[in-house]
């Protein structure tokens, strides 16, 4: 046992010093670094980039939620934090970890950018997001709203025309790197069915033609299209009167536009299950090592509607519903997608190549300006198929898209005469309406010595027809049922007396003057019917209507007061 042990140390002792590097110029080799290094890499997660695209900010979270459905069964921990959403102004950001089947081990961290508004000022941002090393690994997924679908083509033309201008100005690596993605897409298509984003071996690959209407716009980045919130669709059958030729013509609208870019489509909600993670995740690359999932198209469900990337063909629109020009919308959609032509008030000469992204928004190329229609559009089939019904109200807001979200700040004191200019017109204004208020008193009723009631005018008065509708007004009062018109009239005749009172009281000089008028029309009237009558001079008498044989009234003649004495 003690020889062993000695071998054993003699050995190690040995061993060593031999393993040291000999000699002064060789540098020493850091073992420690080298195996630290080879581990950090192993355990190093992908990195993956989703660039989400329209919607508000309640909107972007319900979507990520949604997104992050799938993930909500796992054992909560308590250390861990739910990531915050950064998305109120401009690029928002956030992170999600994806996780295995089983919720214990990380697939990979996907980074999540946010962008509400399509304006130009806003490309500026996007266009570092998006290198020669991160396009392969980035997805950009536009939102629409169910809230309002008769708005969706105006908002996927914006937002192609968005990601356009940012890939024409991107260098020269970043657009070979897109054309080799964008040709790495085209050949998933190839072979078996499209399941969870894999594709078949390369040697059972069969190269198979692209059809009428495919990839004709490629973005250089993959696109996926989802339509968010499907429980609205009860909404637009109830207070739209939607029916089922609206849905079919948007969905075979969207699949058609979105054929030309080779992009995925799928409606979700938040309170539906649906293949929205695997979607997504599948688009990235992104594979659990336990269950291979697989996505099954669906178009005959129209809260479920999912069609993968390459699946789709004019065919399959077809069959949706018949009578749609599949052809025309797709040439169409070629001309909305261009950037629209802006005069600039100086032509920069050939030497000089400025960014567009540095110009100002009212000179970039996708600056939206109100324009005439163009010829060749397809817009308007959209918009004539699938009205907007809030077209018509008046609104005190511009047109999205008319009013640039950049300015430009005045100088201090042209700002401060503006402000004066205002804030005199608003006295004026108001000293106007005090004016005019004034020459239209409002109407009182004295209901007591204190306190006055308005009353109604008459311009205010209730619409018949409307009291016709609804019929008159009671209420339970102690058990009894009381009429509020009936009540309400009864009081204001009620404060018409006491105003009346109050006017011409005795208390008052006009009510004093009022007494003495009536008086002496009282006693001239008398003296009147005596000269009248021509009887005696005795003044008139009233008789009472008791007495049987002293009835009516008598002048003080004998001849009528005898008569009575002697009976």
């Amino acid at each position: 046992m003690y020889g062993t042990s000695s071998k054993t140390r003699t050995r190690v002792s040995n061993v060593g010093p031999q393993s040291r590097p000999q000699g002064k110029g060789e540098p020493e080799k850091n073992l420690w670094s080298s195996l630290l290094n080879g581990v950090a890499s192993g355990k190093k997660l992908p990195e993956k980039n989703l660039l989400v695209l329209g919607g508000n900010a309640e909107l972007q979270r319900e979507f990520l939620e949604t997104l992050e459905s799938d993930t909500s069964r796992r054992p909560q921990d308590r250390r861990r934090r739910k990531p915050p959403v950064a998305n109120e102004f401009a690029l928002g950001y956030t992170y999600q970890d994806v996780l295995d089947t089983d919720h214990d081990d990380i697939l990979a961290r996907l980074s999540i950018y946010l962008l509400s508004e399509s304006s130009p000022t806003f490309a500026a941002l996007v266009k570092p997001l998006l290198t020669a090393k991160t396009i392969p690994e980035t997805l950009v997924v536009i939102l629409l709203d169910w809230a309002d679908p008769w708005s969706w083509a105006r908002q996927l033309r914006d937002w192609v025309r968005f990601l356009r201008g940012i890939v024409a100005v991107m260098d020269d690596d970043c657009k070979v790197t897109a054309e080799e993605t964008m040709k790495e897409w085209q050949q998933r298509r190839r072979g078996a069915p499209y399941e969870g984003g894999s594709a078949a071996p390369s040697d059972t690959l069969i190269n198979m033609p692209l059809g009428q209407g495919e990839w004709d716009e490629p973005l250089g980045l993959p696109i996926c299209v989802a339509c968010h919130g499907t429980e609205k669709i009860e909404t637009l059958e109830r207070d739209h009167g939607w029916r089922e030729e609206e849905f079919d013509f948007s969905l075979q609208y969207l699949r058609t536009t979105l054929l030309k870019h080779g992009s995925s489509l799928i409606y979700t909600s938040l309170s539906v299950p649906n293949s929205l993670p695997t979607l997504i995740h599948s688009s990235l690359g992104i594979h659990s090592l336990l269950k291979r999932q697989t996505l099954k198209h669906n178009v005959i469900d129209r809260d479920k509607v999912l069609v993968p990337p390459n699946w789709d063909s004019w065919g399959k629109i077809r069959v949706l519903r018949e009578g749609f020009d599949v052809e025309g919308i797709s040439s169409g959609w070629s001309i909305d997608i261009q950037a629209p032509a802006t005069p600039s008030p100086s032509e920069p000469s050939k030497d000089d190549d400025p960014d567009p992204l540095s110009l100002p928004p009212t000179q970039h190329p996708l600056h939206r300006i109100p324009s005439p229609e163009i010829p060749g559009s397809v817009l308007f089939i959209y918009e004539d198929n699938i009205p907007n019904p809030y077209k018509d109200r008046p609104s005190t807001f511009p047109p999205i898209g008319e009013v640039p979200l950049s300015t430009t700040a005045p100088a201090m004191q042209d700002f401060l005469k503006t402000v004066q200019e205002q804030m005199q017109k608003l006295a004026e204004a108001e000293a106007s309406s005090t004016t005019s208020s004034s020459q239209f008193p409002t109407t009182t009723t004295t209901t007591a010595p204190n306190t006055s009631t308005p009353t109604r005018p008459v311009s205010e008065s209730t619409n018949p027809r409307v009291n016709e509708h609804i019929g008159p007004v009671q209420f339970n009062m102690g058990g009894i049922q009381v009429d509020a018109d009936e009540m309400l009239r009864k009081l204001q005749e009620r404060g018409e007396g006491a105003r009346k009172k109050t006017e011409y009281g005795p208390g008052t000089p006009e009510g004093t003057k009022k007494q003495n008028e009536e008086l002496a029309q009282f006693f001239a009237g008398l003296m009147e019917k005596g000269r009248g009558r021509g009887g005696g001079g005795g003044s008139p008498r009233v008789v009472r209507d008791g007495s049987a044989g002293r009835s009516g009234a008598t002048g003080g003649g004998g001849g009528g007061g005898g008569g009575g004495g002697g009976g």
